[in-house]
């Protein structure tokens, strides 16, 4: 271990020197009997510990520490994370200078064991006044590839990143929904691990990189949400993909009723994909295992479990415009696909209750668009003649809100920052200049986004939410519906 140069606190306000934060470390390596080994920009206590044999533990089993003070170091950190379960690998981000960098990795031996510290340390009060964050980490191995010719058959992709990076494990192609023999424009790559996937990530993204004569897009895939199993268990909706356009629902009701008659409630398609709903669970499954690769009406489908909606994610989409928080997660997932999306191609999310609970009949789609006859009649009007719940946008909410209350337009200031993988993050300032000579001068969210949308409903919910509630002009209902990043 090298020693450290700086002073550090031990938790008590007292100061302690580079020789006492080494001798801590010190001890806490005799008397776990963990190594502890510091290399480029990151501390690592562990990964294994003793006596561990076999692979690493799976994905899922790592979860970021967030705003953990600067002297603060793995002697107070480790007891606090050992609460939740055996750590298999402890990373500490380092400054040069031998602070901390204010984060941190922990993997644990099992998935449980992550979640149960998400549960019981995420907030926890690591110091008086100061709490830290903990949240699952996402060790994404999955690029997103844009602009490959349409005519590339998967086993020509996998070829060729084979031959221009390294570590590739599989390559995800999915057919184009109105011609099976072309590929969407896009595809997955798989990486053995995260390390590999950035670094064929640093060597592709310039945009001078080709592939056939072509530039490609490259990018992280959005990592795939994880659901737990309990809930997973629950599922009796199969989500059935690489349907023919022309395929209809009475068809495929049909084709997954012949294993056992009756057994389907109803299906929903759109496009080229699917959901089937079944009475019993146990009839989805054993649906999923007949049906998966057979062929209906000339394409052969893709059939697996549906996955629960987050009510988080469904509430952002909500706010955004683009579904109704009752409704089914398709249409999104239809027209982030058609677009080239950078999603991991994995099935569409099933609906849940508001609260949490699984609805056991999720309603159709919300028709959100009626027909427009000829010589209907327009009236020309305000949009702040309108009700407050015409607004899906918390944008849209604050601007009304502060007309409503005879005051100026609210004032956007934007900021940016870098994430610890490099990414640009945004987040707003607002003033309301009515009130900006009050005890509140601005209002800021403590979250940042990565897109300027995201960014911008986030303050003005946060806003929305910390406005005097003597002026409010919404219900208590309505801030508890606004997403929560």
């Amino acid at each position: 271990m090298n020693e450290e140069n700086t002073d550090g606190t031990n938790g008590c306000g007292k100061v302690r020197t580079g020789t006492q934060n080494e001798a801590a470390l010190l001890a806490l390596m005799e008397k776990t009997g963990y190594n502890m080994v510091q290399e480029n920009g990151q501390r690592k206590f562990g990964g294994p510990p003793p006596g561990w044999e076999g692979p690493p533990p799976p994905r899922g089993c790592e979860v970021f520490v967030g705003k953990i003070p600067r002297d603060m170091y793995e002697d107070e950190l480790v007891p606090v994370f050992e609460r939740a379960g055996k750590i298999y690998e402890f990373r500490l981000m380092m400054e040069f200078s031998g602070e901390n960098r204010g984060y941190a990795f922990v993997m644990y031996t099992t998935k449980e064991e992550a979640q149960l510290a998400i549960r019981i340390l995420n907030n926890y009060e690591i110091r008086p006044g100061k709490f830290i964050g903990v949240c699952v980490s996402l060790d994404n191995c999955r690029l997103f590839i844009g602009a490959i010719p349409k005519e590339k058959k998967k086993e020509e992709i996998l070829d060729e990143m084979k031959k221009v990076t390294e570590g590739v494990v599989d390559v995800i192609v999915y057919p184009s929904a109105t011609d099976k023999t072309k590929n969407r424009g896009f595809a997955f790559v798989e990486y053995e691990s995260h390390r590999a996937a950035a670094m064929a990530r640093r060597k592709l993204i310039p945009g001078t990189f080709q592939l056939w004569g072509h530039t490609i897009q490259v990018d992280w895939a959005d990592p795939e949400k994880e659901v737990d199993e309990e809930t997973m268990q629950r599922v009796k909706v199969l989500y059935v993909r690489n349907l023919m356009i022309s395929t209809t629902e009475e068809t495929i009701k049909a084709e997954f009723n012949k294993f056992k008659p009756g057994a389907v409630e109803r299906v929903k398609k759109l496009r080229d994909y699917a959901f089937v709903h079944f009475f019993n669970r146990e009839d989805a499954v054993a649906a999923m295992s007949v049906m998966n690769g057979k062929c209906i009406d000339g394409a052969s489908i893709e059939v697996t479990l549906a996955k629960p909606v987050n009510k988080e994610n469904t509430w952002r989409q909500h706010l955004n415009g683009q579904i109704s928080p009752n409704s089914e997660n398709l249409l999104v997932y239809a027209n982030k696909e058609e677009s080239h999306s950078k999603a991991l191609g994995k099935p569409p999310t099933l609906p849940t209750r508001l609260n949490g609970q699984h609805s056991p009949s999720p309603p159709e789609i919300e028709r959100c668009t009626y027909p427009f006859f000829p010589g209907t009649k327009l009236t020309p009007i305000s949009m702040y003649s309108l009700k407050s719940n015409h607004f899906n946008s918390a944008v849209m909410h604050l601007d009304y809100y502060c007309n409503k209350n005879n005051w100026a337009p609210p004032e956007y200031y934007l900021y940016s920052t870098t994430s610890q993988d490099g990414k640009v993050l945004l987040v707003y300032k607002i003033v309301i200049p009515a009130i900006a000579n009050g005890s509140q001068s601005y209002f800021m969210p403590d979250k940042l986004c990565t897109t300027l949308e995201d960014a911008k409903e986030l303050a003005a919910q946060f806003t929305l939410l910390h406005l005097d509630r003597e002026h409010s002009l919404f219900s208590l209902d309505l801030c508890r519906r606004i997403w929560r990043k």
